[in-house]
């Protein structure tokens, strides 16, 4: 492992904070700095965590030569641009979902990165909790057989968020679920196909532009004869939080639990009809980390430093994000996802949207994002 290491400043300090601990104790990683707005909210994170750079401004930030590189957590909107000012500040970028809001931010992100160099990575979470790992080990160790289906959801009422979530469209926070269908096999989207179905409030379709409560769009994976089916929805939809992904081979498939809690379910075909379903629990995945941040993928509590719980987060796939991309920078080579691929896996749904509003239509993915 390369000796090198990268001076970092977490912007965005809300779930921001999590990833704090985790560079603090990364071999390849420096803790430089923080930047948040709220100045008193900073200075509060900041001290907790004996952080001697601080920010208020992303301007600072960027114009710091210190700064390798921004890990980026502002709030949704905020993701395209901050990202495009980075990178013409020479910055690396590693940016929490999604990409950007609009297909034409992803195709400037994807083209000023071929045209700088520089790194970056969609900060997905999924692709690196136990659970996608747990399928992907199966997959790649062909236990699983040839993939015939995919299905994920991302079910999560958000009344009582920050108020920029009532102007959100469903599939315009999408990646959760369309990053396992597409990730398992390295694929890309080819084209979409999504319908909405039900209504919200008209308050909040005045405020998001959408009417619909949920938006089921079924994903053509390019050159595979596979097809993937995803389904979202933000408000007026009784249903607990869930991330899931269902994967159906000819060997084995698996579902998700259908309640936060239980044990997912492995099925093996031909077995006696009784002994098909297997209940299991996916295993940590700590030991591909450096094992000064292998106890981040279960939860810890530093009472010395925090009133949160640190760790076990999206199913203990922040250590693995940030090893990735600190990893990228020490090796000189793409992260994954790196931008062509952060894009494909956020305009499907961005597409999927724009297939709503014409009734289910196919909508292809943009060229720049199959390169």
């Amino acid at each position: 492992m390369s000796t090198k290491q990268f001076n970092v400043v977490i912007v965005g300090l809300g779930f921001g904070s999590e990833f704090i601990p985790i560079y603090k104790c990364h071999p390849q990683v420096n803790m430089y700095g923080v930047c948040r707005r709220n100045e008193t909210e900073m200075h509060k994170i900041a001290d907790a965590f004996e952080i001697e750079k601080r920010y208020t401004s992303y301007d600072e930030v960027l114009a710091d030569p210190n700064v390798d590189f921004v890990h980026i957590n502002s709030p949704i909107p905020d993701h395209g641009w901050m990202t495009l000012k980075a990178l013409d500040a020479g910055k690396h970028v590693m940016c929490t979902v999604p990409m950007a809001t609009t297909i034409d931010e992803c195709r400037q992100i994807v083209e000023k990165v071929a045209e700088t160099g520089l790194k970056y990575m969609m900060a997905e979470t999924v692709v690196y909790s136990r659970e996608f790992l747990y399928i992907k080990d199966l997959y790649d160790q062909g236990e699983l057989g040839d993939i015939q289906y995919m299905a994920a959801s991302h079910p999560q009422d958000m009344e009582g968020w920050p108020e920029y979530w009532e102007r959100m469209i469903p599939m315009h926070y999408a990646t959760h679920v369309v990053s396992p269908v597409l990730g398992l096999m390295n694929s890309r989207a080819e084209y979409v196909s999504c319908l909405g179905s039900g209504v919200i409030s008209p308050e909040l379709a005045e405020k998001s532009g959408n009417q619909y409560a949920v938006e089921s769009c079924h994903i053509k994976l390019k050159d595979s004869p596979v097809a993937a089916h995803i389904w979202r929805f933000l408000f007026d939809t009784a249903r607990q939080y869930r991330e899931s992904f269902d994967v159906y081979g000819t060997k084995k498939s698996f579902e998700w639990a259908l309640i936060e809690g239980e044990e997912h379910v492995l099925h093996t075909a031909k077995n006696p009809e009784h002994e098909i379903a297997q209940r299991i629990t996916a295993p940590d995945f700590a030991s591909r980390l450096p094992e000064a941040i292998q106890k981040f993928t279960t939860a810890i509590q530093d009472a010395e430093h925090l009133s949160f719980i640190q760790g076990a987060g999206h199913g203990g796939s922040h250590p693995h994000l940030a090893h990735q991309f600190a990893t990228a920078l020490a090796d000189d080579r793409d992260p994954w996802p790196n931008a062509v691929i952060s894009a494909n896996w956020t305009c499907v749904g961005l597409c999927a949207h724009e297939s709503t509003n014409k009734g289910g239509e196919i909508v292809r993915l943009p060229d720049f994002t199959l390169a």
